[in-house]
């Protein structure tokens, strides 16, 4: 397993590997490469693109996020410098928020922009078309704050390539036995079921939050008894702690997240859990027919012992050969 990049952190986890009987994936990095780009910049209020970036840029200057590495990387090639801001805060499952030029902004999801109080009809539409599209989306905004009424600046939409070999990763994984493949992402619900699509997932839960995750995670390990969760961020940390067998995406996953986990899939090749699985199955094997042999041969000596047709040495060297065998 190890020669083929896949870490299992103890014999337990490599026989629950065998035992797996559903499998939950995140979108960002498990099924796509995690390597995200901003694909476009819309104006709601009348706002060159060019200011939207330098406001989204300032916002995300101290995130490690990867949609905001995409949006510091697009301002940067824009030559676009960002502004200094301070009370910086990051709203976990939300986005971040803090305070330029003494007026207080915030980037973050669909969500974000309800809980804010500046979600109009016309930014509902716009995020109706572009989340069709299988695009993440960052709204920028004015949060309404003192004699300011708050508004939404712009949408700024990020775009994440499928993986090549997702697909045939699903399928090999139904082809080993796995019941259900069922995506949990924190992305919107329709970016996240445009992928799942593509990938053949059977189900897709989006807009969840670390907790929602988990939340999902008991309610599948409940259903389907031994859940595994595949991921790679610091938000699956909580479904991978929740579920049957934690698999992190190894190289591209956070610190915390192959912590967390129980197994790690070093080449970041979703195809290599099918294969572990088998593996898992195969030891489980082995280790029944071991049992069941070490089980029948005493049965049968304790036959013969009450027969008479046995005696001590003779039922020792059987038990030390089948313990040898």
């Amino acid at each position: 397993m190890a020669r083929r990049g896949v870490i299992v952190k103890g014999g337990v986890y490599l026989e629950l590997l065998g035992k797996i009987r559903a499998v939950a994936v995140d979108k960002t990095g498990t099924i796509t490469y995690g390597k995200p780009s901003v694909q476009g910049v819309h104006s709601l209020n009348g706002m060159s693109e060019d200011e939207i970036l330098r406001v989204a840029a300032s916002l995300e200057a101290f995130s490690s996020h990867p949609l905001a590495r995409a949006i510091l990387d697009f301002a940067r090639d824009k030559k676009i410098s960002p502004e200094p801001a301070t009370d910086f805060k990051t709203v976990v499952g939300y986005g971040v928020e803090a305070k330029i030029a003494n007026h207080d902004y915030f980037l973050g999801n669909h969500r974000f922009a309800h809980e804010t109080g500046v979600c109009k009809p016309e930014l509902e539409s716009l995020l109706e078309q572009l989340e069709e599209k299988a695009l993440s989306v960052a709204v920028v905004g004015h949060k309404p704050h003192e004699n300011c009424t708050g508004e939404v600046l712009g949408v700024i939409t990020i775009g994440d390539k499928i993986r090549e070999n997702a697909a045939k990763a699903v399928e090999k994984l139904k082809a080993v036995g796995i019941q259900k493949v069922i995506m949990l992402s924190g992305d919107n619900q329709r970016t996240a079921h445009s992928i799942a699509v593509q990938a053949n997932i059977d189900e897709v839960r989006g807009d969840l939050l670390p907790e929602d995750k988990a939340k999902e995670m008991k309610k599948l390990v409940s259903k389907y008894g031994v859940v595994a969760m595949v991921g790679d961020g610091i938000n699956d940390a909580p479904a991978l702690a929740e579920s049957s067998l934690g698999i992190a995406m190894g190289v591209a996953g956070t610190d915390t997240a192959i912590e967390t986990a129980d197994v790690a899939l070093m080449k970041d090749d979703l195809e290599e859990l099918s294969s572990a699985i088998q593996q898992g199955r195969r030891v489980l094997s082995v280790i029944k027919a071991n049992i069941g042999l070490a089980l029948g041969v005493k049965a049968i000596f304790l036959g013969l012992a009450l027969f008479g047709h046995t005696n001590l040495w003779l039922a020792v060297a059987a038990d030390t050969g089948t313990t040898l065998l």
